[in-house]
């Protein structure tokens, strides 16, 4: 028997309204999801400069120096290649791609979820007596089915109605978790930048001081040379000959070492930025920038509470205060849904179809009882994860502090000692001359030569110290304030 249209478009009108009841709940629902979460959660991220990219990776600025080689490795070239190898920043950013993924997923959980099962049964006619007349359809076996044969297909929207929070509280706990992957990514980003900076200057002092031995070692066969003239004159003692050979033996061991030095801070740089190792890597003269406290001065300690460290902290404390809503959650009713349009037949001629076919709207309501303390003991363990972030917070920040001051420090005492070695350099190469030419006219012995020549090589390496001391006691000043 057909229905009226007026029925049929009463039964229509009812889903569509249904579903868009569902779709409007679930809207609202995501937009309370996506709520603020903490009113600190953005306060302790740094302001994207005009500089950054769509990663949030500073983009370096030419600093080329007029007149320098075209192959020439500048520290923020190296930066720029270092940040596209594999390394630890890599595998940070797909955790943070991943945790996107997570929030994406929470936010589906809101929605319905559209089926379509279709489904054949076929059920044998009974062994039994049945009473004549009975049709063939109804004689079947199982008292569960309802026909010999029966034919389902349906298109079914099903999902869940968050009145209790649960799902809300998963989504705030993906977006905290993903905050929390940026600044895990922001972390592994600072931390090879300063392991480039390390490896750059690292390379820079090598040079510097391969160079310095060959600068003494060419001062060494050059006095070892007027010795042996002197020697062969009858001036000095063939002992003098001998003490300048020993010390210039000395300097050409200074260089090997040097060189060996220099190979293996070059290996290591290389590494970082992909260069090939076949290939020469060449970077800027260490003396090339003179340390200046007016750059020191700069950072403040009041930049310390952006470190990503600690926003990546409070957006794990805010996860685990989600946990504890969730898990406070399980214990309140929860309400499904579930919604079908299709025809269950038992033939699939016309009239049987369309007798047949019709909604089914369902809605579900659990009501937990007890569960054993289940979701007491997660309740409990969320609640101690967030005792856990805030006491390592506290903790870290003591320690980003100190190590704030530490560089700061080491900065300002670099620069100090770069003054002050500067003019002793130069007493050192005055006092060289001064003792060669002393040795030359017989007014000085051999050690004071030989002690001048010492003082000038260590004098040398305690200024190149300097100035790679305050370049990596900048670097980190850089990032400990984000800068």
């Amino acid at each position: 028997m057909d229905l009226p249209i007026e029925s049929r478009s009463h039964s229509h009108y009812a889903l569509r309204s249904i579903l868009a009841a569902i779709l409007v709940i679930a809207s609202a629902a995501i937009g309370r999801g996506q709520g603020p979460l903490d009113p600190r959660s953005k306060s302790n991220e740094p302001a994207p400069s005009p500089a950054q990219n769509a990663f949030g990776q500073n983009q370096p600025p030419n600093t080329l120096q007029p007149g320098a080689s075209a192959n020439l490795l500048t520290r923020d070239e190296a930066v720029r290649l270092a940040l596209a190898q594999a390394s630890a920043f890599q595998t940070a950013k797909y955790a943070e791609l991943i945790a996107a993924e997570d929030v994406k997923q929470a936010k589906a959980a809101f929605l319905p979820r559209i089926t379509v099962p279709s489904t054949l049964i076929y059920n044998s006619p009974t062994l039994g007596m049945v009473a004549p007349g009975t049709p063939r359809s109804d004689r079947f076996s199982f008292i569960s089915a309802n026909a010999v044969a029966e034919y389902q297909a349906l298109v079914g929207a099903s999902g869940d109605i968050d009145l209790s929070g649960r799902l809300r509280a998963a989504l705030r706990r993906s977006v905290a978790l993903l905050e929390a992957a940026r600044s895990g990514t922001e972390i592994a980003r600072r931390t090879l930048i300063q392991a480039v900076d390390d490896a750059y200057y690292g390379l820079a002092l090598a040079i510097a001081k391969r160079r310095a031995s060959e600068l003494s070692l060419t001062a060494a066969e050059e006095f070892a040379r007027i010795t042996d003239l002197m020697f062969n004159a009858g001036e000095v003692a063939q002992v003098d000959s001998i003490r300048a050979k020993l010390v210039l033996a000395s300097r050409r061991d200074d260089l090997e070492q040097a060189r060996v030095a220099e190979s293996i801070a070059a290996g290591g740089l290389r590494v970082l930025v992909g260069y090939d190792f076949a290939n020469p890597i060449e970077v800027l003269d260490l003396t090339s920038a003179a340390p200046n406290t007016v750059e020191v001065d700069r950072f403040a300690s009041s930049s310390i509470s952006t470190r990503p460290e600690l926003s990546q902290l409070d957006a794990e404390r805010r996860a685990a205060q989600q946990e504890l809503r969730a898990a406070r959650a399980e214990r309140l009713p929860q309400f499904t849904y579930s919604i079908n349009a299709g025809f269950d037949s038992n033939s699939l001629r016309p009239d049987p179809l369309h007798d047949h076919s019709g909604v089914l709207a369902t809605i579900n309501l659990t009501i937990p009882i007890f569960d054993w303390g289940a979701s007491r003991s997660r309740e409990n363990q969320a609640r101690l994860r967030i005792q856990s972030f805030e006491s390592e917070r506290n903790l870290a920040l003591r320690n980003l502090t100190s190590q704030f001051y530490a560089a700061r420090a080491q900065a300002l005492a670099a620069a100090a000692r770069y003054q002050f070695l500067s003019a002793s350099v130069s007493d050192a190469e005055r006092n060289v001359q001064s003792s060669i030419a002393r040795y030359r006219g017989g007014e000085a012995p051999f050690i004071e030569v030989s002690d001048a020549f010492s003082t000038l090589a260590s004098q040398r390496a305690a200024l190149y110290q300097a100035l790679f001391d305050y370049q990596s006691a900048k670097a980190r000043l850089q990032q400990a304030t984000g800068q």
